[in-house]
């Protein structure tokens, strides 16, 4: 790699307010079940809604939309598994829309309960307690109005799913309307036809909203995707990737080159991550490998695993660099090595692997861990700023994981944002890249600038 001053402008941008997609999540206005054995019961005021061939039960969902100024795009039914017998239930349920619209979830029983009379909507196969799912509702939500969606099983190896009495795990209905996300490009630079996008952020999936959102972002963002660790939550299991991660941020998986982090590997050895990114994660168990787009290099690391000098990983990252002819690098990981978090202080354990990066040249670095939005001017590897050839360093924890506050502000932090989702995109030029803060829709913090490469 060669040599050269980097020139760095940066800019905020404002984004049209129609320009890009919105998703709203409403909760039931009313939910209820009902069972053949209390055939004059009401359950209306229950935590549970049961979904059963014997005895037989019936869950009904209501929901109020409204407020939505643009047309309907997508529409999810999330549901959240209370309970089940044994470690899993067979079935767990037929959705189906309802014309009845009018009922009540205080007057409802078996022998008074309205008709599920509608168009199959999806249904679900076995199910595990603790767990959330969706189905697909496209075919019911068509605006603003109300919609009431039935529960029915053939199957006698039941589930109970949370009502909207439990609050946190109550039902979840999210509409997305207007068209797709297409961020502007930054004001300094302009991409060239063919420029490849790299998109990503970390500390993602959980059992809250903003991961569909932020996911909703990179269906409107074409390019590689890239995340920074603590994928899914809490423990990256199996099931956690099955109920989070890819209701969400999963149907980018073909797309998606990732990097573990803690949580990720709260499952020993990691084994849910690998198990569900596959060759994308690179070597099973290592979890670090890299990659080329047009002139850059690009580098995913694990700070999970050692990382000091001499390391196996650190070796391999020297002799990687040393083999790469692209002018560019780009590197991502999970522990940032600077930050101004509350939560995590900056690591120094990866001190290593950035000056290993220096070393080499290489311009760009995000990490995440720090569940907020910062970016920090380039700097060498002790964290003095250097103009001439320093790393630009990124903290991109904001891809749907609840947000931390900021403590200490380091040097050269040059911008910081907590409370809003979002992710981060680089255009990736010949000689050169933007990077841009997409905020999820309904939030306005922006980022954005330009460098040079080395």
């Amino acid at each position: 790699m060669t040599l050269t001053a980097v020139a760095i402008t940066v800019a905020v941008l404002t984004h049209a307010p129609n320009a890009s997609a919105a998703t709203v999540t409403f909760t039931p206005v009313a939910d209820t079940y009902v069972d053949n054995s209390s055939t004059g019961t009401n359950f209306g005021t229950s935590g549970q809604l049961g979904v059963d061939n014997s005895e037989v039960k019936r869950t009904f969902l209501k929901f109020t939309v409204s407020g939505l100024t643009s047309p309907v795009t997508a529409a999810t039914l999330r549901i959240h598994v209370d309970d089940v017998s044994g470690a899993q239930s067979s079935n767990g349920g037929t959705y189906r829309a309802m014309t009845n619209t009018s009922w009540s979830e205080t007057a409802v029983t078996w022998n008074v309960q309205p008709a599920i009379d509608g168009v199959t909507l999806g249904s679900l196969g076995a199910v595990s307690r603790n767990t959330w799912y969706q189905i697909n509702v496209d075919a019911l939500i068509t605006g603003n109005g109300t919609y009431s969606i039935g529960v029915t099983s053939s199957s006698s190896d039941g589930a109970d799913f949370d009502s909207r009495e439990t609050g946190g795990t109550a039902p979840q209905l999210i509409v997305t309307t207007g068209a797709a996300p297409s961020p502007s490009a930054s004001p300094t630079s302009s991409p060239a036809p063919g420029d490849p996008v790299l998109v990503g952020a970390g500390d993602i999936a959980d059992s809250g909203s903003n991961d569909t959102r932020t996911a909703a972002l990179l269906d409107g963002i074409a390019g590689t995707v890239f995340t920074v660790g603590d994928n899914v939550y809490p423990n990256g299991t199996a099931s956690d990737f099955a109920s989070f991660y890819e209701p969400t941020w999963g149907r980018h998986k073909a797309r998606t080159r990732p990097a573990p982090g803690n949580h990720d590997y709260n499952t020993s050895g990691a084994t849910g991550y690998y198990s569900y990114f596959g060759a994308s994660a690179g070597p099973s168990g290592r979890g670090y490998y890299s990659y080329d787009l047009g002139n850059w290099h690009v580098v995913s690391l694990n700070s999970e695993v050692s990382t000091s000098a001499g390391s196996a990983q650190e070796q391999w990252l020297r002799a990687d660099l040393a083999a790469s002819s692209k002018p560019c690098t780009f590197a991502y990981w999970h522990k940032p090595r600077f930050t101004s978090g509350s939560n995590h202080a900056p690591n120094t354990a990866i001190g290593p692997l950035v000056q290993a990066l220096y070393d080499f040249n290489a311009d760009v670095v995000v990490a995440g861990h720090n569940h907020q939005y910062e970016r920090f001017a380039p700097m060498n590897p002790s964290g003095g700023l250097d103009t001439a050839r320093g790393i630009r360093h990124f903290v991109a924890g904001m891809g749907g994981a609840g947000a931390y506050s900021f403590g200490t502000i380091q040097p050269n932090s040059e911008a910081r944002n907590t409370g809003t989702a979002g992710v981060l995109k680089f255009t990736l030029h010949a000689n050169g890249y933007n990077w841009q803060f997409v905020p999820v829709a309904g939030q306005t913090y922006s980022d954005s600038g330009s460098g040079s490469c080395h």
